[in-house]
């Protein structure tokens, strides 16, 4: 493993933090499948009852890493976005809980990220955004789980970019669970994983599994159409002129 992805052990609990600044923590393929890897082995440890997802300063996640589509046809971005799409996927189907600490902004794929976790502390001021439908195409993974946390409505406006929301917005939207202060949504996050840690750990495995089917339910099913419909945006001269930004800076 490389250092793009952090593994802190704690007592009774992980930080897992997504390491690439220079790239404001964009999705990537290596990192993704490090993330992915690294669940399944905290999930494995005995001395690990819960997980903390957070990114390096300044952000928790910018989205999808654009540099690394823009040189992708259209299939192949489709197939990574389906990659990306199967490990967010995994967040809800782990036996352990998982927090989401969020600070500086979380765009795009990195706020659907944060939705994917069990639980979402949000700092006050994190810019919460999805720039997705300006750039020409619909998010192509996880609006279910942006759907479970807020009602339609809230949704399909905020995936329009409609609605650009700070911390205390998205506690009231639902989007967020727990509101901290500036600076210190880690600390938070890290004080709700070692309560979890601390009790029963079937119980909170049991209670995860009933309760995940509600956001999970037919995940699968709309993450695929979710990933049609963004292969088919992508054809479009927005979306291509957006993509071709990227594919020069490369």
């Amino acid at each position: 493993m490389s250092d793009q992805i952090l593994i802190d052990h704690k007592d009774g609990y992980a930080i897992v933090t997504n390491n690439k600044p220079a790239r404001r923590n964009a999705l990537g393929t290596q990192s993704m499948a490090e993330l992915y890897a690294a669940l399944l082995d905290l999930e494995k440890d005995p001395e690990c009852k819960a997980v903390v997802l957070t990114g390096a300063a300044p952000a928790f996640c910018a989205g999808s890493d654009l540099k690394e589509l823009g040189g992708l046809s259209i299939p192949d971005m489709c197939a990574h976005e389906a990659e990306t799409a199967r490990i967010a996927r995994q967040i809800g189907m782990l036996s352990i809980p998982v927090v989401a600490a969020v600070e500086g902004y979380a765009l795009g794929g990195g706020f659907i990220l944060a939705t994917s976790c069990d639980i979402v502390v949000s700092a006050a001021s994190t810019k919460w955004n999805m720039p997705e439908v300006r750039n020409g195409w619909i998010p192509p993974w996880g609006l279910q789980t942006l759907a479970a946390r807020t009602s339609a409505a809230n949704a399909r406006l905020i995936t329009w970019g409609v609605l650009e929301i700070d911390g205390a917005e998205a506690l009231r939207l639902g989007v967020a669970d727990v509101i901290a202060p500036d600076g210190e949504a880690l600390v938070a996050a890290c004080g709700i994983a070692k309560r979890l840690a601390d009790l029963p750990a079937n119980a909170v495995a049991s209670t995860k599994r009933f309760f995940e089917t509600t956001a999970t339910a037919d995940a699968e099913r709309q993450d695929a159409e979710a990933n049609r419909l963004f292969g088919l945006d992508c054809q479009s001269e927005a979306a291509k002129a957006v993509l071709a930004k990227f594919t020069v800076a490369r």
